[in-house]
């Protein structure tokens, strides 16, 4: 019974985001962006990036590009360490 149980929820869409960096900015710098803006982000470029679901982080890992398409490898999992 368990498993039918488990099967209605797995086919449940979530809401994933990955997240590579942020900052703060005063409204006036965000009136001021134009196109070719650059804004610099509190995460350097070398740092993983956070893999959230429904706003939840859950893992952590690596930007990569697939064909054209960006991906992410995930590199740790929340509460645990990669070896």
């Amino acid at each position: 019974m368990e498993d039918k149980t488990l099967d209605v929820v797995l086919d449940v869409k979530v809401k994933v985001t990955v997240q590579l960096g942020s900052c703060q900015l005063p409204m006036r710098e965000v009136l001021e962006l134009t196109s070719g803006t650059v804004i610099q982000l509190n995460q350097q470029a070398s740092d993983p990036v956070g893999l959230y679901v429904n706003d939840k982080l859950i893992a952590y890992g690596e930007v990569v590009v697939v064909e054209d398409s960006f991906g992410i490898k995930i590199t740790e999992l929340v509460g645990t360490k990669a070896t």
